[in-house]
């Protein structure tokens, strides 16, 4: 059962950190360091190996955090990770009884679109905030396009988001931003470097920071 999404924290640190298949052991690794540079939300993509267990190691030995399934594309999944006490599912794709569904048993859902219709269509059906995938095509112009006409709609950019145009994305007004392999350094994973991995994470967030109001 889900423990419930924690928006707050999440406004605090607006980034969706994305694991797609890292092992139990990496992510035992990483997420205290996550946490202790002041992240908080992280997706376990639900086409990984291990998804569920991990999703339930998580909830269960992070209770500060917001953990979520990432790659949501059907209502088996919704089922899994809601069992598995996800606060929050991803998707890759509109699906709009996904997002209703997932608004009904009270979890936040970031469904992906890309054309102003499709983006509009997730809002209107509950769309806590909705994941421009892939950002990557048009960059933080397309984002800075999309919220002049629409400008309540709150912009989850994913895909090609790093450290040198996640400041970008926030200037044209991104709610938040989904990061992959950009936010966890595969060298020091690799080396278990603590230091490197914690100094990565706190240089995102003050990156952030100092371009918000």
């Amino acid at each position: 059962m889900s423990q419930g999404f924690n928006y707050q924290l999440f406004e605090e640190a607006p980034i969706v950190g994305i694991l797609r298949n890292y092992s139990l052991e990496e992510i035992k690794f990483i997420t205290p360091l996550f946490e202790a540079a002041g992240l908080t939300t992280l997706e376990i993509t639900m086409n990984s190996t291990e998804a569920i267990e991990e999703i339930d190691y998580l909830v269960k030995h992070f209770p500060r955090l917001n953990i979520g399934a990432g790659t949501v594309c059907n209502m088996h999944h919704l089922n899994a990770a809601f069992d598995a006490g996800a606060s929050f599912i991803v998707s890759p794709i509109l699906d709009l009884e996904l997002i209703k569904e997932s608004v009904s048993r009270g979890m936040a859902v970031f469904p992906g679109a890309f054309s102003p219709t499709e983006i509009y269509q997730a809002w209107q059906a509950g769309a806590t905030a909705v994941k421009i995938f892939p950002a990557t095509m048009f960059g933080p112009q397309y984002v800075k396009e999309i919220k002049a006409p629409l400008s309540e709609i709150k912009l989850l950019p994913t895909g090609g988001v790093s450290s040198k145009n996640i400041q970008d994305y926030f200037k044209a007004g991104a709610f938040g931003v989904g990061m992959g392999s950009s936010l966890f350094n595969k060298g020091h994973l690799k080396n278990r470097n603590e230091a490197g991995l914690l100094q990565g994470f706190e240089e995102i967030l003050s990156l952030i920071e100092s371009v918000r109001p």
